[in-house]
């Protein structure tokens, strides 16, 4: 399991890619999901041309890590990586990752699913977004289901 909070840009599919390398479970799961977030240029009919994220230093990542325990225990996951940003995002550049390994597609669609939506509506992180009527505060989360 690897749960980072990254203030620089990443490439999420080369970090994929280079955490699965690190592995050893080649020939044991038969199914990998990911979800992978990216900074789009607009929010509720505005044009965003940035955001800055905050988070709790210590707080968020132990949510991440709940989260992700309680994921591997329902999903019998045998690994997790969540990847996620802070500080200035720019349009295009990737958010947030989150990616599971398992046996079986159901529990790797499933599980992914369930930690990006607790993530989303639970992890102590704070947007603000940079739009062309000024900055806000994100107050709601998009829905996700």
């Amino acid at each position: 399991m690897l749960i980072e909070i990254r203030k620089k840009p990443f490439n999420a599919y080369a970090e994929m890619q280079y955490y699965l390398d690190s592995l050893d479970i080649v020939g044991k799961y038969g199914a990998t999901a990911n979800f992978v977030g990216s900074m789009r240029d607009f929010n509720e009919d505005k044009k965003v041309t940035h955001m800055t994220l905050e988070h709790y230093p210590g707080m968020t990542e132990k949510h991440l890590e709940t989260i992700a325990k309680e994921a591997i225990e329902k999903w019998k996951l045998l690994d997790v990586l969540i990847l996620h940003r802070i500080g200035k995002v720019n349009i295009g550049e990737d958010i947030v990752l989150v990616a599971t390994w398992t046996a079986h597609r159901k529990d790797a669609f499933e599980s992914c699913r369930a930690i990006m939506e607790q993530l989303k509506s639970g992890a102590p992180f704070w947007k603000k977004e940079e739009t062309n009527s000024g900055a806000k505060w994100v107050e709601k989360n998009t829905p996700g289901y």
